[in-house]
């Protein structure tokens, strides 16, 4: 697993660290279990149990996408009456790849729907307070789950914090850069998948018919999709490509399937002409990578299903170029706006409101954070 240790330069200091070890993937990868949280669990287990028993702690907080470790948030409520509260960053359990064909499900879907249906009750059935990035996914959960019926719940999204682009910045020179020159560069980064295709097609489109119509503007681009995979090093199925290849540009589009650090994204970012981040067609999808994007300051193109929330809050946040795939009129026109820009570079000035930007930074998030484990303790009392 890739470390970006440049991570530990935005924990406070004075911040207490424990660290825990996991079973070796060289060893657990050949029983197919390659899950860091399943391979973390029984460290978490025994390293956790002697802190709650040599000190006094208030309330147990799970913010990770590794979601087999929150189990152990009822164990220790049970055995420590301590309360506990999930981040739901991503849906744990999910209905959304059942009846799809199987190049469209994640590796190893069948093992790891079954378990984590398995497991999301475990954790979720005695769980004292939720936050997510999307109210739908406290709803959904509220509806499986009548016992978390009336528990505290709050919708908090990824905030912005502007000394990641800092520290980004001043380590630039460590990283790879993934962009070729003499182009204008085009990047998204993030996950990728046959479910961000009708987000993307619209895109491909214009981009092949303005290579016809007008070579001399769209055949700069380049596009880059990084980090679509959530495969090992080397291993990832491009989901982008063929798409790309169907459109007949795929000279203009380059998809790294590899996952990239954090700050060598932020510093990815930075270096392109302009920004591009394609939405799910799941309405429930929530992106947690638009702050980063803002914080950029580069002129940014969206898409996203018309329901997502993401739609909502870019436009408080006066994001220009944002539309819908599904329920935006003229959306080839206005993409096409977006990419024929004069001069060799796209050249755009995004403004965005500073009131929202604030509304959604770290700082304003962490207090809502502690708003919410506040109403935890005083039910508990």
């Amino acid at each position: 697993m890739n470390k970006d240790e440049l991570l530990l330069q935005s924990v406070p200091p004075g911040t207490k660290i424990h660290k825990v070890k996991a079973l070796s993937k060289k060893w657990t990868i050949k029983i197919g279990l390659g899950s860091l949280g399943l391979r973390s669990l029984w460290f978490y287990y025994t390293k956790v149990n002697r802190l709650l028993k040599a000190g006094h702690y208030d309330l147990v907080y799970f913010s990770t996408t590794q979601f087999p470790v929150c189990i152990l948030g009822a164990f220790w409520k049970k055995k420590f009456n301590i309360p506990y509260v999930i981040d739901m960053q991503d849906p744990w359990h999910s209905e959304y790849y059942q009846g799809k064909s199987k190049e469209q499900q994640p590796k190893k879907y069948w093992f790891s729907y079954r378990l984590n249906k398995h497991m999301e009750p475990m954790a979720i059935k005695q769980v004292d307070g939720l936050i997510s990035v999307s109210e739908n996914y406290i709803t959904d959960l509220k509806n499986r789950y009548p016992e978390i019926q009336n528990i505290p719940a709050a919708t908090i999204t990824f905030g912005a914090f502007e000394p990641d682009v800092e520290i980004a910045l001043i380590n630039t020179n460590q990283f790879e850069n993934l962009l070729y020159p003499g182009h204008t560069s085009i990047v998204y980064v993030g996950r990728g998948g046959a479910d961000m295709h009708q987000a993307i097609a619209p895109v491909f489109k214009v981009l092949k018919q303005g290579i016809s119509n007008s070579p001399e503007i769209f055949k700069r681009f380049k596009f880059y999709f990084i980090g679509t995979s959530y495969a090992p090093v080397g291993t990832g199925n491009p989901t982008i490509m063929p798409l790309a290849e169907m459109y007949g540009i795929e000279d203009y589009v380059i998809e790294i399937t590899d996952r990239i650090g954090y700050y060598h994204a932020l510093s990815t970012l930075q270096q392109a002409d302009a920004l591009f981040i394609a939405g799910s067609d799941d309405p429930n999808y929530s992106a947690s990578k638009i702050y980063p994007y803002l914080l950029s300051g580069k002129p940014l193109l969206t898409i996203f299903n018309s329901k997502s929330p993401v739609v909502n809050i870019l436009k408080e946040l006066n994001v220009q170029y944002n539309y819908t795939y599904d329920a935006t009129t003229g959306l080839e026109e206005k993409i096409a706006e977006f990419l024929n820009q004069p001069g060799k570079e796209i050249q755009l000035n995004e403004q965005y409101s500073k009131t929202a930007m604030e509304k959604y930074s770290a700082f304003t998030g962490t207090k809502h954070q502690c708003n919410l484990f506040d109403k935890v303790l005083n039910a508990k009392n």
